[in-house]
C-alpha cells in the first residue's frame, strides 16, 4: 500500500531528473559555438533530444505496461548520469560527435522516465485526489524547468562548461536513489501481468483521443510564443534577457496554479478546469497581439502561464484517470507524445507563417489553433449527446 511518503519520493525523483535534463539547456548551443560547430550542426544537435525522447516513449510505455515502472524510472535517471558524464568528457575532449551522443541518450532517457513517472503517479495516489498528485508532480517538472537553466547558466560562467555538465550526472544520481528507495517500499505496483494481455486498442476511448488531441492543439500554439517571440525580439534588436524575463513569468504563474488545476479537476471534474485553462491561454494569446512588446506583454505571459498550469494536470486526469492500469503507462506514453509532436507542427507550420508573413504574422494565428482545441476538447459531450440520440 503506497504511502504519502511514496508519493513524495517519486516527486522529488521526478524534480532532479528534470533538473539534470534543463541544467544544461542553456549550456547547449554556447557550448557547441565554443566548438565552432556550423549553425545547422548547432540545431541538428539541439534537436536530437527531442527527437529520442519522441520515438522512445512508446517502448518507455510498454516497459512499464510489462510491469517494469520503478526499473523505467531508476533506468532512466542513471541514463541521465550516463549522459552526464559523456558530457563531461565531450568538454574535456572538445569532441562535439560525442556531446551529440551523449544528448541522444539523454533523449532517450526522457522516453523511458516520462511514462513510467506520470502512470506511476496516477497509481500511487490517494484515492479521490489523482489531479492533486497531478498537480504536485506538474510543480516538480516545472521547478527543475525553471531552476535549472539559471543553475546552468550560473554554473558554465563560474566554473565551465564542463562543471555545468557535471551538475547532470549529479542530480540524475539523486534521481536515481529516490526512486530506488520508493521502489524498494512499494515494489513495483503493476506487478508482472503476464497472465493479462494488455490490449492498446483500449486507448481509443473517446476521453483519452479527445484529450491527446487537444494537447496536440495546445502544444502547437504554444510552439508559436516559444519559438517566435525570441526570434521576433532577435529581429528587432530587443536584448533576449527580455523573453527570459517573459518566460520566467509563464513559469512562475504555471507552477503556481498547478496544484490548484489538479485540485480543482478532482472536485469538478477535468472538463470544466481544462476550459477554464484555454480560456485563460485564448485571453494570453489575445493580449500578446495587442501588446506584442514588454514590458506590457508580460500580462500575456501571466495569464499563458495561469492557464498552463489550469490546464495541463486536468488533462492529463482526463486522458489517464480512467484507463486500465495495465495499459496507463503506454496511454502516458502516447499522451505526452501529441504535446512533442504538437511542438514539431508548430515550429514547421508556423514557420511557414513567418517565412510569407514575418514574424509579427505568427502571433494572430495562435488563438485560431487553440480555438480549434475546445471543439476537440467538447468531443466526449458531442459523442454522448449523439449516442443519446
Amino acid at each position: 500500500m503506497a504511502s504519502l511518503r511514496d508519493v513524495w519520493l517519486l516527486n522529488f525523483s521526478t524534480f532532479f531528473f528534470f533538473l539534470g535534463i534543463s541544467v544544461v539547456t542553456p549550456v547547449v548551443s554556447p557550448f557547441l559555438v565554443s566548438l565552432n560547430a556550423e549553425p545547422f550542426l548547432v540545431g541538428l544537435v539541439a534537436g536530437v533530444t527531442s527527437f529520442l525522447s519522441l520515438i522512445s516513449k512508446p517502448l518507455g510505455g510498454a516497459v512499464g505496461d510489462k510491469g517494469y515502472r520503478f526499473h523505467a524510472l531508476v533506468g532512466g535517471n542513471l541514463l541521465g548520469l550516463l549522459a552526464g558524464v559523456l558530457y563531461v568528457v565531450s568538454a574535456l575532449t572538445s569532441n562535439v560527435y560525442l556531446f551529440a551522443f551523449a544528448r541522444a541518450i539523454h533523449g532517450f532517457s526522457m522516453g523511458l522516465f516520462f511514462p513510467s513517472s506520470l502512470s506511476t503517479a496516477v497509481d500511487l495516489a490517494p484515492a479521490g485526489r489523482v489531479g492533486e498528485t497531478l498537480g504536485w508532480r506538474g510543480m516538480m517538472f516545472s521547478l527543475g524547468n525553471i531552476v535549472g537553466p539559471a543553475i546552468g547558466g550560473y554554473a558554465s560562467d563560474l566554473i565551465g562548461f564542463g562543471g555545468a555538465f557535471a551538475l547532470t550526472a549529479v542530480f540524475s544520481t539523486v534521481g536515481a536513489l529516490l526512486a530506488f528507495m520508493a521502489w524498494r517500499e512499494v515494489g513495483d505496483v503493476a506487478g508482472h501481468r503476464e497472465h493479462e494481455k494488455a490490449s492498446y486498442r483500449e486507448l481509443l476511448r473517446v476521453t483519452f483521443v479527445s484529450a491527446s488531441l487537444t494537447l496536440f492543439l495546445f502544444s502547437m500554439s504554444y510552439a508559436g510564443v516559444t519559438t517566435y517571440l525570441p526570434a521576433l525580439y532577435k529581429s528587432l534588436s530587443l536584448p533576449q534577457s527580455l523573453f527570459g524575463y517573459y518566460m520566467m513569468v509563464i513559469g512562475t504563474f504555471s507552477f503556481m496554479t498547478r496544484l490548484i488545476g489538479g485540485r480543482s479537476a478532482d472536485r469538478r471534474g477535468p472538463l470544466p478546469v481544462t476550459t477554464l485553462g484555454l480560456a485563460l491561454l485564448l485571453m494570453g494569446y489575445i493580449l500578446l497581439n495587442v501588446y506584442t512588446l514588454p514590458p506590457y506583454a508580460y500580462v500575456s505571459a501571466a495569464l499563458i502561464g495561469a492557464g498552463f498550469g489550469l490546464a495541463v494536470p486536468a488533462m492529463q486526469l482526463m486522458a489517464l484517470g480512467n484507463l486500465p492500469q495495465r495499459i496507463r503507462t503506454m496511454g502516458s506514453g502516447i499522451y505526452t507524445m501529441f504535446f512533442d509532436l504538437g511542438t514539431l507542427a508548430g515550429q514547421v507550420a508556423l514557420g511557414y507563417v513567418a517565412q510569407v508573413r514575418d514574424y509579427w504574422g505568427v502571433f494572430p494565428v495562435l488563438p485560431l489553433i487553440l480555438g480549434v482545441g475546445f471543439i476537440t476538447l467538447y468531443a466526449p459531450v458531442i459523442w454522448g449527446k449523439l449516442n443519446a440520440r
